[in-house]
């Protein structure tokens, strides 16, 4: 069985994730509207039979990973770090 590993924000750390990243106006405006998505992405993914794993994203590290490699803080990015 194949597995996915998705990004996980918690609803305290939304609205500092959403100041923290560079690609805002590609994001869900609330983290209900994310969660939302999140949850059916979440499902449709293990209806197709992949194993799906939460990943609980730390804001901090992942600005530090960023940071770090001197990258923008965007869907690639955020990618890249949960993968790793």
């Amino acid at each position: 069985m194949t597995e996915i590993i998705l990004a996980y924000y918690k609803k305290k750390d939304w609205n500092r994730f959403l100041q923290s990243i560079d690609d805002r106006e590609s994001m869900h405006s609330t983290w209900k509207e994310w969660h939302k998505a999140y949850q059916k992405t979440k499902k449709e993914l293990s209806l197709q039979g992949f194993l799906v794993r939460d990943f609980e994203v730390d804001i901090d590290e992942l600005a530090d990973y960023c940071k770090i490699r001197g990258i923008k803080n965007d869907g690639k990015a955020r990618s890249q770090f949960v993968s790793e």
